[in-house]
């Protein structure tokens, strides 16, 4: 099974804002790793397994869905954490059609908000793999052919089926068309769950960069919007505010030069970020590679006040993931970090009190392949904010 943009990992952009010192949170694991889904025993198809990072909502009932498999989407739902089961209902299917410009080659769900659990708005990672279309590429390399965007797409039932414009609205995307800088990775990928501070929600989301137009460095960007209802409304960072956009470029005369400035220090794509609610405080965790200022390979948190400036990352849970060599990872990989609170206030599953669950999935290695069998873990964690 083809892995999403598994082995990129970004660059730490330059002149970046300097993170606060000391650290503001300490989480600590508090128990043993428990299965919430195990592939081989619990899926509908071969397409269920864990693929992304968990995100989470209660519908209307006050029921739990849970999104974080592969390209054709499907819930995992329950009365709680502690009770879930696959629907095998697809709520919103991959077409794998190879015309760029519809946005409908490869899709997962990889951020929803709602207000009121009926209404659900979703950001969807897209990925147009021209190396899958005859002619499409000059290459047969995965990675080399690669061109995603984030779209969107809503439900009107509770997330039990997704709908998308025809094209999809494009949230997130290269200012150029898939033909463009072939021969490396490119676009907008992999973004976090929505985070709330009150009147702004927000998202961060990984570009790889571009040259031409504008000079966009490679990194980890924040969004944000006051309806994500109404996708148009996202606007990226450009470091004085959130006005940088980047529509459609089969649906624009010219190229836009808009760029969005990254924020460090994430040298991949932020797993989840929630809102710590006695503090205020926000929290991230991601994956990272041993080097470049992180001692181990494994999961890192990092916390911030304003979601700009962030302290030192620090070790969480140590593994091999994504971005390490299979080839030397017998053991298997750790991959797509994700915070959830059961207790959590909101319908989104977007802040925490002191305690919380780290969801994960693990991925089981035969010599170098990534194999599909996979499975979502949980392991319980505290949390502590210092004021």
């Amino acid at each position: 099974m083809r892995l999403r943009l598994a082995l990129l990992v970004l660059l730490v952009p330059a002149g970046a804002i300097a993170a606060p010192e000391p650290p503001l949170s300490s989480l600590t694991l508090v128990g043993p790793p428990t299965v919430v889904f195990k592939a081989g025993r619990d899926a509908c198809d071969g397409a269920d397994v864990p693929d992304s990072s968990a995100r989470a909502f209660r519908d209307g009932s006050g029921a739990m869905a849970l999104f974080g498999l592969h390209y054709r989407n499907r819930a995992l739902r329950g009365p709680d954490l502690d009770h879930l089961k696959l629907d095998c209902r697809v709520v919103l299917d991959s077409g794998e059609k190879s015309d760029p410009a519809l946005y409908d080659d490869r899709s997962w769900i990889t951020a929803t908000w709602t207000e009121d659990g009926e209404a659900v708005a979703a950001l969807v990672h897209h990925e147009y793999q021209a190396n899958a279309h005859p002619g499409r590429c000059r290459s047969k390399v995965y990675l080399e052919c690669w061109y995603n965007t984030i779209t969107a797409a809503t439900s009107k039932d509770g997330g039990r089926s997704f709908s998308r414009d025809i094209p999809p609205t494009v949230v997130a995307g290269a200012p150029f068309r898939q033909e463009i800088g072939q021969g490396r990775h490119r676009g907008f990928f992999n973004p976090s769950n929505i985070v709330s501070d009150g009147r702004w929600r927000y998202v961060f989301a990984s570009t790889t960069g571009w040259d031409r137009p504008g000079e966009q460095e490679a990194g980890v960007c924040l969004f944000r919007s006051d309806r994500p209802a109404d996708p148009s409304r996202w606007r990226a960072w450009t470091g004085t505010g959130f006005t940088a956009s980047f529509p459609d470029p089969y649906r624009t005369g010219s190229p836009r030069g808009d760029t969005c400035r990254p924020v460090t220090p994430f040298p991949t794509p932020v797993g989840a970020v929630v809102r710590h609610r006695a503090s205020g405080a926000f929290i991230a965790v991601f994956m990272a590679k041993a080097g470049d200022g992180f001692p181990q390979s494994g999961f890192y948190w990092t916390s911030s006040r304003d979601l700009l400036a962030w302290d030192v990352p620090r070790l969480l849970v140590a593994g091999a993931t994504l971005y390490d060599d299979p080839c030397a990872a017998p053991g298997g990989l750790i991959a797509y970090p994700s915070l959830l609170d059961p207790a959590a206030a909101g319908r989104n599953f977007d802040d925490v009190g002191d305690a919380a669950i780290l969801t994960y999935a693990t991925l089981r290695t035969e010599g170098c392949t990534i194999t599909s069998d996979r499975d979502l873990v949980r392991r319980p964690l505290a949390i502590k904010v210092w004021p």
